[in-house]
Order: structure tokens, then C-alpha cells, then sequence
């Protein structure tokens, strides 16, 4: 099968690309697991962050921001000793910030996937791309998400963050005209 040219030919990866990135997501939990995911890439290689993936969600209880609110400064002290995730006092801290903002969009919103999906009014944007080179890293939309983040107490949010996001949550389907898995990201919101 013919791939977006970003996926290696680790069986993890080519998983991933085939079954989750672009696939839309509505779960709240899921999609604040993805934004810190993608935080703590920052400067790093998405490679890198699914191969640390399961620690991440060990380490930060599944994601779930109930729990993630309550962490003090002990287990602020095991994460940064926890040598299966990306050991950055600030990309760990910000995910404790960022739950911490989830609940105040939450209850503004009535959910986070509310809040996420308005940006692409519920429905996710269908690009045609026929090369990577053509894929950006950011956009209009990407910039206004990470500015509206930003301003909500959100933490490693900037538009290039926000834009991989979008790719990786299916609010927009980047895969190239070519991959295998394109009509497939078509068809899913039809």
C-alpha cells in the first residue's frame, strides 16, 4: 500500500498511520491526550513520542485530567526520574496546566471535543495534497487554534503544535492523494 512519506517502516508506525492519524477523534480524553502528546514533541520526532507512548499513559494516568490536577510536587519528582518519557520540567508541568485549563473549557463548552471541533465547525477539512512537500506545518486555522489555546491557560500550544494536532485528531485529512488511506480518511466523514 502506498504511504504518506512521513511514515518509516517500523510495524508501530506504519500502524499508527494506518489506523489512527487522520482518524477523527470526539473522545474528550483522547484528544487531551493527543494535545499533550504532541506538546512534549516539541523539537523531537513523533517517532520518538509513539515509541514513548505507552509510558506516557502509564506515567500520566491514561491522560485522565481528573487525576492529573491533583499531582504535587512528589509526583511531579517521579515524572522528571521517569526514564520512559521525555524528562522536560516544562513539558511536564504543562500538561498539569493544561488539565487544569481542559476543566475551565469544559465547562464553558460542555465538552473539550466542542471546544476542539468548533474550530472546523464539527466537520473535518478535506485537503487534496499530492506530495508532503505540499503539506504545511501551519495554517490560518492552526494559528487562531494555538492563539484561543493560548489565552485559555493552555501550555506548549504554539501553531505548529496545534497544526499536527489537527492532522493526527482527523480535524483536517492530510494524508496524501496517493496513500492508501486517504479515501479511507474521505469516507469517514461523509
Amino acid at each position: 500500500m502506498n504511504r504518506c512519506g512521513w511514515v518509516n517502516q517500523d510495524p508501530l508506525y506504519i500502524d499508527y498511520h494506518d489506523h489512527e492519524w487522520g482518524v477523527p477523534v470526539y473522545d474528550d480524553r483522547l484528544l487531551f491526550e493527543y494535545l499533550n502528546l504532541e506538546g512534549a514533541q516539541a523539537g523531537l520526532s513523533w517517532y520518538t513520542i509513539l515509541k514513548k507512548r505507552e509510558n506516557y499513559r502509564k506515567a500520566f494516568d491514561n491522560f485522565e485530567p481528573e487525576k492529573i490536577i491533583s499531582y504535587d510536587e512528589k509526583k511531579i519528582e517521579e515524572l522528571l526520574n521517569n526514564e520512559g518519557i521525555v524528562r522536560n520540567k516544562l513539558k511536564v508541568n504543562a500538561v498539569i496546566t493544561n488539565a487544569h485549563a481542559y476543566f475551565k473549557v469544559v465547562e464553558e463548552f460542555g465538552s473539550f471535543s466542542q471546544y476542539i471541533w468548533s474550530f472546523v465547525k464539527g466537520s473535518p477539512i478535506q485537503n487534496h495534497f499530492k506530495e508532503m512537500k505540499d503539506v504545511p506545518a501551519v495554517t490560518e486555522l492552526s494559528d487562531k487554534l494555538s492563539k484561543d489555546l493560548k489565552k485559555r491557560g493552555f501550555k506548549f500550544v504554539g501553531s505548529t503544535i496545534c497544526y499536527a494536532f489537527m492532522q493526527a485528531t482527523g480535524m483536517v485529512n492530510d494524508h496524501i492523494v496517493t496513500c492508501g488511506c486517504y479515501q479511507k480518511a474521505v469516507q469517514i466523514t461523509k
